[in-house]
């Protein structure tokens, strides 16, 4: 059973980057004369290519298909996207949204098994007529139903805590049967965050539907907008369908302070040392101020420095040095008993946020909208800035380098040009806001 792909929007609007479409471009869409448009090799092989993005995509796309009709021969399901095995036979398939009446697939076919590209929530429709008789018809619903959602295997911390109460809401809102597979580093830390989500310890492709929730980029149809384009925590609403806003979830430490001390927790590094704050000593200058107000400053980095590009950054020589490879839930339990937290746009700044630590965050690179809402996000708007999220390049998150000015003056100026005094402002209006008393003025 030969397998083909399809796509629900004209696959000419996905390829026209990837592949050159003009040759076909003169096609009529399924006229009897021409193989129609879907089967031509090279799209073929471009719709293919497209999901190879996904973790395991081979041994996914050849799993037998789990929903059994009572045709013999026709099963369909929502594993990877939409699935449905066709026999041998006088069939002819319509596929379409059941919400806006579009039509996505509509001709005769046999012995094959169609794939859709899209990979995320469709309210699709699918007809199965034989020798002309409607023999078959299912729309798209997942209450009651088993659902799988799949994070990857080794996610972005940061994309995957963002993602955890959306995921959570979606079983809310759809009444699904829903089970969540975690990577082994952030199950614990989910189960003290949403201890309603059922984890499960692997992908195994035999529920009615299953999301593969991913950042990512470019205009490829396995989303509907490129993931750059849209806030991270609103990223799986993309994979999911809906607006989802979930409640906070309220996080549940296992672990006492570390210390009866006050203190505040600070991460220099994040996922490329390009991400990090530039400015000459500006880390010293703010542990210096922290002390100063009478707090312990704990460095909870993976790393106590980390290079590369010629560029290195190192830990505060003031700052206390809590840095080395340890589970999320300790890094959460600090973070959860901390005054608060200043850090980068990095992972540890969404485990500050998800258990309710205040979060100074320095960050230009990314736009104002880009990450979790805080009034204490520190940006310098007035150089070149925001280029994570410039769908006209790929240069800062594939090449790890300056987008615009790279090798000249200005590289990098959006981690360059974030002064201290702006990061302190920040921490000044962070402290009057939450009404918090520095530990120099408890003792007065």
């Amino acid at each position: 059973m030969r397998q083909l792909f399809f796509c629900a929007k004209d696959i000419r609007d996905y390829l026209s980057a990837v592949i050159d479409v003009s040759e076909f471009n003169s096609v009529p869409d399924f006229d009897p004369k021409f193989p129609p448009l879907n089967d031509a090799p090279p799209i073929q092989d471009a719709l293919r290519n497209c999901m190879n993005l996904y973790e395991d995509s081979e041994r996914i796309l050849n799993a037998p298909v789990c929903m059994e009709t009572v045709i013999d021969g026709l099963r369909f399901d929502f594993n990877f996207g939409l699935r449905l095995e066709v026999p041998e036979g006088n069939f002819h398939v319509r596929i379409g949204d059941f919400i806006t009446d579009q039509i996505f697939f509509d001709r005769e076919i046999s012995d094959v098994q169609l794939i859709s590209v899209e990979k995320f929530f469709i309210n699709w429709h699918i007809e199965v007529f034989r020798d002309g008789l409607k023999v078959f018809e299912h729309k798209f619903d997942v209450k009651n139903r088993p659902v799988l959602v799949a994070f990857k295997k080794r996610p972005a911390l940061g994309d995957a805590v963002a993602s955890i109460p959306s995921v959570a809401e979606f079983e809310r809102r759809t009444g699904c049967k829903l089970t969540v597979f975690l990577p082994e580093f952030l199950r614990e830390f989910a189960a003290n965050l949403c201890p309603e989500l059922e984890q499960v310890d692997d992908v195994r492709i035999e529920n009615y539907a299953t999301f593969y929730l991913g950042w990512i980029i470019g205009t490829l149809p396995i989303l509907p907008v490129d993931s750059r384009m849209v806030p991270i925590e609103r990223v799986s609403e993309t994979h999911l369908g809906m607006k989802l806003y979930p409640p906070k979830p309220t996080f549940k430490p296992t672990a006492p302070p570390v210390t009866d001390e006050p203190y505040v927790c600070i991460a220099v590094q994040a996922s490329s040392t390009e991400k990090g704050w530039l400015y000459p000593n500006g880390w010293d200058i703010v542990v210096d101020y922290l002390k100063n107000l009478g707090y312990r400053v704990f460095c909870i980095d993976k790393n106590a420095q980390e290079t590369s590009r010629g560029l290195t950054i190192r830990k505060p020589a003031g700052a206390e040095d809590f840095t080395g490879n340890f589970p999320i839930m300790h890094r959460a339990n600090m973070l959860y008993h901390a005054e608060f937290f200043i850090g980068l746009s990095s992972g540890l700044a969404w485990v500050a946020n998800a258990v309710k630590c205040p979060v100074v965050m320095i960050c230009g690179f990314s736009s104002v909208w880009n990450e979790f809402d805080t009034p204490y996000k520190v940006s310098n708007r007035l150089t070149c800035n925001g280029c994570s999220n410039d769908t006209r390049t790929l240069e800062f998150f594939y090449k790890s380098r300056c987008t615009y000015h790279d090798g000249t003056s200005r590289e990098f100026e959006c981690q360059k040009k974030i002064s201290p005094r702006q990061v302190l402002n920040a921490i000044e209006r962070l402290i009057v806001d939450r009404k918090l008393i520095p530990p120099i003025m408890r003792t007065r």
